[in-house]
């Protein structure tokens, strides 16, 4: 064990709440909706966000986030 107290660096803070978001209370792109899925962000798959944002609105990022 180290007798030191522990030293916290800027990034050791969490995150403010007003900074965490989930779902698709905001805007957001094809991009956004790939990355969520956890696909790569490419053509075919930015086609598929795509037309899954046009079949199915922020339904389409509520699906896939918590």
């Amino acid at each position: 064990m180290n007798a030191e107290p522990d030293k916290m660096s800027a990034g050791d803070f969490p995150t403010p709440d007003r900074l965490l978001h989930a779902g698709s209370e905001g805007e957001f792109t094809a991009e956004d909706l790939v990355l969520a899925s956890g696909r790569d962000v490419n053509p075919k798959s930015l086609a598929w966000a795509e037309r899954r944002m046009a079949e199915k609105g922020r339904a389409s990022m509520d699906e896939l986030l918590p």
